[in-house]
């Protein structure tokens, strides 16, 4: 048998541990000096920047830099011309949908992003559910006093019972659901949605609905002007103004789910670090900051071990069992048939 000499088991044993450092910067490729994450601005931004952004740059020294809005198109196009500027992107529900069709998005790594604590549905193979809002009822408890008020959607369309002006938002998303579960529809068997049955709800509660709202904070305010006494609108727009002691509060049964969605693009330059940043976004704690500062929890069941108590009963987390998720995959499917259909009713007389 030959016998190795001192110089080749010196270079045997430097070889190896080439291979091995090939293996882990396979793993762990170079730190770039920034990465760029691309989202809605905003108060949103606000917050990811104190919950996930800060601590990334802390532990991994990499800046995080910041761009907005949301843009399906402006994705589309950096993938298709192969010169894509962001590394992780926030992406509308049925968007992610076109876009993981569309093969404009990576698979996200489950052996760096821990989802193992999400609900099933949050864990689709290319988009991170980075929070979840819902559209509820808003109400004035100087109004509704003692939990006199309506507390489904068969009770929001009881007028006589629960009169005063209402606002609904100015969208098929929502309204078609609401008035299906009105007319007695289970929220199972919901999609896909029947446009005559829900059209025809609809016609009920249109003359009672003095404002059709088309921006998120409208509703809430509207609530705080009293120039209506109820209102559909987002749990962290209403959570908002609670916090700063307006007389509102939330009735979460029947609540529409829908998640908040990030991605990252194909052809992304660092895709590691993007994963990374998912990574981030996925512990816990973090996302109990995040929670707090906007009322919108991430999807981590954890996260709640970590939230104020007082904070708790308005996150929409803690009533899943009450709600039901919006189909963004019908959406996608059939969303511009609802939005015309939608149009054309607002246009109608009655």
């Amino acid at each position: 048998m030959k016998t190795v000499s001192r110089r080749e088991a010196l270079t045997l044993a430097g070889a190896a541990a080439l291979v091995g450092s090939g293996r882990a910067l396979a793993q762990e490729p170079p730190k770039p000096a920034q990465i760029v994450v691309n989202h809605s601005g905003g108060s949103m931004g606000t917050a990811m920047r104190k919950a996930f952004f800060n601590g990334f740059e802390k532990k991994y020294g990499i800046r995080v830099v910041e761009t907005s809005p949301a843009d399906f198109g402006k994705l589309r196009a950096m993938v298709e011309s192969g010169n894509v500027e962001w590394d992780v992107t926030e992406i509308g529900g049925q968007d992610a949908i076109r876009a993981t069709k569309m093969n404009l998005v990576e698979k996200i790594d489950d052996k760096l992003v821990d989802r193992s604590k999400y609900p099933e549905k949050a864990r689709s193979p290319y988009v991170f559910a980075s929070s979840v809002y819902t559209t509820i009822i808003g109400y004035r408890t100087d109004v509704f006093k003692g939990g006199t008020h309506p507390k489904s959607w068969a009770d929001w369309w009881d007028v006589k019972k629960f009169p005063g002006a209402r606002s609904m938002r100015d969208h098929p998303t929502d309204n078609l659901e609401f008035a299906l579960i009105a007319d007695g529809v289970p929220v199972d068997k919901i999609y896909p949605i029947d446009f005559d049955r829900a059209f025809k709800k609809l016609d009920q509660i249109k003359p009672h609905v003095s404002v059709w709202w088309s921006t998120g904070q409208q509703p809430a305010q509207l609530l705080l002007d009293k120039e209506v006494v109820l209102a559909t609108g987002w749990n962290g727009r209403f959570y908002d103004l609670i916090k700063k002691g307006a007389p509102i509060e939330i009735e979460w049964n029947e609540g529409a789910l829908k998640q908040g969605s990030f991605v990252i693009p194909r052809g992304a330059k660092n895709p590691y670090w993007g994963q990374k940043m998912l990574a981030e976004m996925s512990v816990p704690q973090q996302q109990a900051v995040y929670a707090s500062e906007l009322g919108y929890p991430g999807l981590n069941l954890e996260a709640l071990n970590f939230v104020d108590a007082k904070v708790k009963p308005y996150l929409p987390t803690q009533y899943i069992d009450k709600q039901f998720w919006i189909d963004d995959s019908w959406y996608a499917e059939n969303g511009s048939k609802a939005l015309e259909l939608w149009n054309a009713w607002k246009l109608k007389k009655g």
